[in-house]
């Protein structure tokens, strides 16, 4: 005769039976709990964040792989007309059709627009962009990595407004991460992903000892070097060694913080493509490559070989290299920023053919990406921080040089002052037709001849109307391209501080 099982027993086994079942339906779930658990960095108070984080949440794939790794590019500067007119002289450079030409980011499933604004200026500048993207809130221009009630200059008010970026929340949960800009590594692009600065401009220490309200405030570079996060970024490659060292460089502490970085074990300080190589075969734990004292080079004048600068492909396939060694035995992936600097820095020359060849150098390192990831696992952003005044205009016939004359087949098309203009011009900037000693007479309305300007060529400066030193960024919104886990969320038109929230939902940190 089979015992009779009292109510308690058959309780206890179909709760068991269910704990087992609801086990195995969410065994994923459960893998990832420890990435999940406690997802409450410092800024998660800040209404933007929250906003933001809603916003990204309604957008994320419910049914989707977890992307173990993550690669954020920022065109700097890279607005949809600089997009357009790369791809163009992509295509000529190449001997063919232009206008259908295609760049590695327009063979992306997913686009979106992002709204650049910061929380004080409808124009922004790229530490609040930056920012932004890099800790789910939008703050004040001129600021890194402290929320909008810190003042741009005031370090006292920094106090209680810090976050933790998204390179920060990656290393404590045992993910890689590396940065890598053309510009100094300490400007306010990469300088986002680590730096807690009321001004970011105060990149070294004599920087900041000019600074009226400094007093209690680290500079960015020593920031870096003495970084907390995890055990610091696998990789750091770009320009700047001027604002680590005091020999020959701009500090006036007489501190080398290059020597003070590696000086734990395991890390390796690189200064040219050469040393760069090598270091790689060596496969150090960690790897800091500064190779020009303040800015890398233009592309179009990169000195190259064993003893030149690395370009930004070259750098990106260095990075990955070193993150996919530093990784393959952890459950964690990583999280790798890439910015493409110096696009910016050519439109506010009003250079716009440097700006193009620059794009496409990112382009170019977007596309080394790709090639050394897998979409299953691995999620690619491509963005800008903000726009530039670029235009493109004047009815330039099919196959005109997008650096050359506005025109039809017949020549050149004129203005009313009888002159030709060029297809790509700006706003504003230091090409101004009315700058001072410019070939014009503002008084009769005629703008310089540009008829024998070479206007092809990399330092020319593309017109402009209000005379400026230095051309302004533009306000309009921006292009998201994303492909990998959750790139669908990556749609229709998005607060810029979404972005944070759409990777860490492809982290599945929450």
């Amino acid at each position: 005769m089979r015992p009779r099982l009292s109510f308690r027993t058959c309780r206890r086994m179909v709760l068991t039976l269910g704990a087992a079942l609801l086990a195995a339906a969410f065994g994923s779930f459960s893998a990832n709990a420890a990435e999940t658990k406690g997802f409450s960095p410092v800024q998660a108070s800040d209404p933007g964040f929250q906003s933001a984080a809603t916003k990204a949440k309604t957008k994320a794939q419910s049914k989707r792989q977890r992307a173990r790794n993550v690669i954020m590019f920022v065109g700097d500067g890279m607005g949809v007309a600089t997009v357009t007119a790369a791809r163009i002289h992509a295509g000529q450079r190449l001997g063919r059709d232009g206008e259908s030409h295609e760049l590695t980011l327009d063979t992306f499933p997913h686009i979106a627009l992002s709204r650049t604004y910061s929380h004080d200026f409808q124009v922004p500048d790229s530490a609040a962009t930056a920012t932004a993207m890099t800790t789910g809130v939008k703050n004040r221009s001129g600021v890194l990595g402290l929320r909008s009630a810190a003042l741009l200059g005031q370090c006292a008010s920094a106090t209680g407004q810090e976050t933790e970026t998204l390179f920060e929340l990656a290393e404590a949960r045992g993910y890689a991460t590396g940065i890598v800009s053309t510009t100094r590594i300490t400007h306010a692009t990469p300088a986002a992903a680590f730096a807690h600065s009321p001004h970011r401009d105060w990149e070294n220490d004599a920087q900041l000892a000019r600074a009226r309200d400094g007093a209690g405030c680290v500079d960015i570079a020593r920031q870096l070097v003495e970084w907390k996060a995890g055990d610091g970024f696998e990789v750091i490659l770009g320009g700047g060694l001027a604002n680590f060292v005091s020999e020959g460089g701009a500090r006036k502490d007489g501190r080398d913080l290059v020597a003070e970085w590696t000086r734990q074990p395991g890390r390796v300080f690189v200064r040219n493509q050469g040393e760069l190589t090598r270091a790689l075969e060596a496969d150090p734990r960690q790897l800091m490559g500064l190779f020009t004292p303040s800015h890398m080079t233009y592309e179009g004048d990169r000195p190259k070989g064993e003893t030149g600068e690395p370009g930004l492909p070259e750098m990106t396939r260095a990075a990955i290299t070193r993150l996919q060694r530093a990784t393959k035995s952890r459950k964690q992936g990583y999280i790798l920023l890439v910015e493409g600097g110096r696009i910016d820095h050519a439109h506010h020359e009003s250079k716009a053919g440097r700006a193009l060849l620059e794009t496409l150098m990112l382009d170019e390192a977007v596309r080394t990406a790709l090639e050394m990831t897998d979409r299953s696992d691995t999620l690619i952003v491509v963005t800008a921080d903000h726009s530039h005044t670029l235009t493109i205009a004047g009815y330039a016939p099919r196959n005109a040089p997008i650096l050359g004359l506005a025109g039809a087949e017949e020549g050149p098309a004129t203005g009313k002052d009888g002159r030709p203009y060029t297809t790509l011009g700006y706003a504003n900037g230091p090409g101004s037709v009315f700058a001072p000693g410019a070939d014009a007479d503002p008084a009769d309305g005629r703008r310089p001849d540009l008829s024998a300007a070479g206007v092809d060529h990399p330092d020319f400066r593309q017109p402009s109307l209000v005379p400026l030193d230095s051309e302004t960024h533009a306000g309009e919104d921006v292009a998201i391209y994303a492909w990998g886990p959750n790139d669908g969320a990556f749609s229709g038109t998005l607060e810029q501080n979404v972005i944070f929230h759409s990777i860490v939902h492809a982290l599945k940190w929450k």
